[in-house]
């Protein structure tokens, strides 16, 4: 029996243009080394931040496009699964893109299911 989505990593979202700055910050106030990732440079991934999850600074866009906010990923060992049965008890399904998925919560929170290896793999 494959088991429900785990919390994976919290992805801060900001527009490109702040993207280096909020970077800085984190890293400073984790005292961690960031990794920009090779297969979606939009991302840059402080790997443990706590024990188990990771936090990512995403870039989203332009000022105008984008809101700064976050959102959870949660690995998943079926995603399309995982989306239908979240979509049953009252997400609402933005996209199936890639490996991973998007929803909204009932109060319109974002989150994302990623695979077990990860988001990023």
């Amino acid at each position: 029996m494959a088991k429900n989505p785990r919390l994976h990593g919290v992805v801060i979202d900001v527009p490109r243009a702040a993207q280096a700055r909020a970077v800085e910050f984190w890293g400073a106030a984790l005292g961690a080394e960031s990794v920009v990732s090779e297969k979606y440079p939009d991302y840059v991934v402080f790997a443990e931040a706590t024990p188990g999850c990771y936090l990512l600074v995403q870039a989203t866009g332009d000022p105008e496009t984008s809101a700064s906010r976050v959102h959870l990923d949660f690995a998943t060992e079926d995603r399309d699964r995982d989306l239908d049965r979240l979509a049953g008890i009252g997400a609402t399904e933005v996209t199936r893109e890639h490996h991973w998925g998007v929803m909204h919560d009932p109060a319109g929170h974002p989150f994302c299911l990623c695979p077990v290896e990860g988001c990023l793999e």
